[in-house]
């Protein structure tokens, strides 16, 4: 992860390659995404910010991030949406999600299990004649809160 100005700096460049402005509020926002643990939706930015940002103009904003390749959504099981910085932010990951409470925790894993995982993909996208540019492994289960 780039340092905060750094961050900054590279998400005004891609917006502005979009023409829209890096506002306040949208620096806030990813600056919020930055420093959690794993995705989070918009009501648990609005806490994490505590208040500083009118739901509605949060849900625009995401929008809006999401649309300029800044954000990454993650849809989950129980239809809500969650958002994180875009990988080549924020760099590969995976998620354990929790299927009680919806909580979604980024890991890392090692080169040696990520090798294998893209060996995985690469045999199932080969087998459907489908050419994989990238993954994303979500494991489901309980948290230490909710076991």
């Amino acid at each position: 992860m780039t340092t905060s100005s750094g961050l900054d700096r590279e998400v005004e460049t891609r917006l502005a390659e979009h023409r829209i402005r890096y506002t306040s509020g949208r620096q806030i926002l990813v600056r919020a995404l930055a420093g959690a643990e794993g995705p989070l939706s918009a009501a648990e930015l609005h806490d994490e910010v505590s208040g500083a940002l009118p739901l509605s103009s949060i849900y625009r904003s995401l929008a809006v991030l999401e649309e300029a390749g800044v954000l990454a959504p993650h849809h989950g099981t129980k239809g809500l949406t969650r958002y994180e910085l875009a990988e080549w932010l924020k760099g590969h990951h995976h998620h354990l999600v929790c299927i009680d409470c919806g909580a979604v925790e980024d890991v890392t894993v090692n080169d040696h299990h990520e090798n294998q995982v893209d060996r995985v993909v690469n045999e199932i996208s080969s087998k459907a004649a489908f050419t994989a540019f990238n993954h994303a492994l979500e494991i489901e289960g309980r948290c230490a809160r909710c076991a």
